[in-house]
């Protein structure tokens, strides 16, 4: 296994910038989604879930963000739109802009320092909706008869931050630091084996392996290493109707959300904590360590743990239920 692809997304839900190497410290993958766009009538940080034009912008940096750049330190960013104009993210026009193309008001907004979480503090009511079963069932492209997702694989602090904020406070990821994909899912998971286009799932390492099926979902409660970066792998990467959304160079597949549920129950690739900061490079060896098997103190925490995950997803939906009626 080697590292086959790196990229760094500069504003989240924008089109990225494959790179040659990452360093990897302890927040997370260096200079990614420092930027967001801000959805100031909802409140919340704009995600292509909901807003799918952002997937056609793209974003780069003005220049290699330097080692300090992070939360409050923000590099400058430049902003692509769909019709080829770009846009300084410092400059007001780009907000007017983009609040032109969503067809509401728009701000492009720079990670504060952690202690500030204005940014992805969320409304109780918003909360709520997010957590619904007709928002799950739009978010993720679902028929009225198709079943919701299994949230289970999260942990109870991962959904309590999932209901409280937009994104982790002091990040604009969705839930982990860094994404691993495997050029082994995206042939397996085709009809015919033409592997699908790893811009669709945005990860931050393509790892090249030469097997067949769905390998890194193996690793998740193991350890990954990329060159001199140690992972501790933690959930498999559910997925949502991003993947299926047209972005330059990339066509609409509604069929999408079926074979994802078809082959995998909805989850491609994985979520990672940083254990060992370091460097990875295109090319760099690639081992795993996965998870051993889970006595039956492990087994039972884990039942435990995920029965509090499903009680809180239901009392947030039987909220909303109380609140619409």
């Amino acid at each position: 296994m080697n590292v086959a692809e790196l990229w760094r997304f500069p504003v989240k839900s924008m089109g990225g910038t494959r790179v040659d190497t990452l360093r990897i410290d302890r927040r997370g993958v260096h200079a990614d989604r420092l930027w967001a766009v801000r959805d100031v009538e909802k409140g919340v940080t704009a995600s292509a879930r909901r807003v799918p034009v952002l997937l056609q912008c793209s974003a780069r940096y003005v220049a290699e963000p330097t080692e300090d750049a992070g939360p409050g330190n923000v590099p400058a960013v430049v902003v692509t739109l769909p019709d080829g104009r770009e846009f300084d993210g410092a400059d007001p026009a780009a907000g007017a802009a983009l609040s032109e193309l969503v067809g509401r008001e728009m701000q492009l907004v720079a990670l504060p320092a952690p202690k500030d979480t204005s940014a992805q503090r969320m409304s109780l009511q918003t909360s709520l909706g997010n957590f619904s079963a007709d928002q799950v069932r739009r978010d993720f492209g679902l028929a009225d008869g198709d079943e919701l997702p299994d949230t289970s694989v999260f942990s109870t602090r991962q959904m309590v931050t999932l209901a409280r904020y937009s994104t982790p406070p002091g990040t604009f990821v969705d839930l982990s630091p860094v994404h691993l994909l495997s050029t082994a899912s995206l042939r397996s998971l085709s009809a015919d084996g033409t592997p699908y286009d790893v811009r669709r799932f945005r990860p931050n390492v393509l790892v090249d392996i030469d097997a067949e099926g769905f390998p890194e979902s193996d690793w998740v409660g193991g350890q990954v290493r990329l060159g001199s970066v140690v992972l501790s792998v933690t959930n498999p990467t559910i997925r949502c109707v991003i993947p299926t959304r047209p972005q330059p160079g990339v066509e609409l597949d509604t069929s999408l959300t079926r074979r994802l549920a078809e082959r995998t129950d909805r989850f491609l690739g994985i979520y990672a904590d940083v254990a060992c900061p370091g460097t990875t490079r295109v090319g760099d060896a690639v081992s795993a360590r996965p998870a051993a098997a889970p006595g039956a103190a492990r087994r039972a925490s884990t039942a435990a743990g995920r029965a509090v995950t499903r009680g809180l997803q239901k009392v947030l939906e039987a909220t909303v239920l109380r609140t619409r009626s």
